[in-house]
């Protein structure tokens, strides 16, 4: 589930951008705007309509009591890691500018 959390600093959730609730995560639309290069108040309508995917990764191993959160729009990809308690580890985001997103995420951008 992606929505704008519009909470005062001091009121947001843990790692500032991410909480967890019901099983899912609740990610600030601002950051997944940020990462993509969208305004935040058009990213639920871009994810209803499909044209901003997600993955969800658990992690294992080395990388146990994490989550990798993975958005994609056109040729842009944003990552999120975070741990279990929803504190954001790392982000990231890619540009494949004029070039074709890769096979493996042309798939998962649908």
């Amino acid at each position: 589930m992606i929505k704008s959390l519009q909470k005062p600093e001091s009121q947001a959730p843990a790692g500032g951008v991410i909480e967890f609730s019901d099983d899912t995560f609740v990610v600030d639309a601002a950051l997944i705007g940020e990462l993509l290069h969208l305004p935040a108040t058009s990213v639920p309508m871009l994810m209803r309509k499909g044209k901003i995917t997600s993955v969800c990764e658990r992690g294992t191993g080395e990388d146990e009591g994490e989550f990798r959160l993975t958005f994609f729009h056109r040729n842009r990809r944003a990552r999120l890691i975070t741990d279990s308690a929803g504190r954001l580890i790392r982000r990231s985001a890619i540009d494949f500018g004029d070039h074709a997103m890769p096979g493996a995420l042309q798939r998962a951008a649908g």
